[in-house]
């Protein structure tokens, strides 16, 4: 795929080369954004601009979904039940137009980004390569 805008060049090798922890708060954030900006379209009624933007915070959560390491054990599927959950709250917010119940999925997210920004930031402190003899050599 070539670019060729020196901008969406720079924008995609950023993306390219950060650290999954850092995707994840961006996909979180981007999220967070398009439902706050659904919200705010709903208060205009701009209801394309809500269809929009719900769409977009769908296909968010959908990637947060398929990126699941399932081998994480119980903690990956309460998150997917909560992905799918945020799913069908977005896709219900959108047909019956309810600004709370996109606030219940900004809550849920909110309260996830915060979560995993804290766990990426205990992870970057501590070394648990040599904790676990990860470094080791075979």
């Amino acid at each position: 795929m070539a670019v060729n805008n020196p901008y969406q060049a720079y924008r995609q090798q950023q993306v390219f080369t950060l650290s999954q922890e850092k995707l994840v708060l961006m996909l979180y954030d981007g999220a967070l954004r398009f439902c706050r900006l659904g919200v705010s379209c709903l208060e205009k009624k701009d209801y394309a601009g809500v269809n929009n933007n719900l769409l977009r915070a769908q296909d968010i959560i959908k990637e947060l979904m398929i990126t699941l390491n399932h081998d994480a054990g119980e903690i990956a599927s309460n998150l997917h039940r909560l992905y799918d959950f945020m799913l069908w709250h977005l896709i219900q917010a959108n047909l019956k137009k309810d600004a709370k119940m996109i606030n219940d999925v900004i809550d849920i997210l909110q309260h996830l980004r915060d979560a995993w920004e804290e766990a990426a930031r205990i992870y970057r402190t501590h070394d648990y390569r040599t904790r676990t003899g990860m470094d080791r050599q075979g």
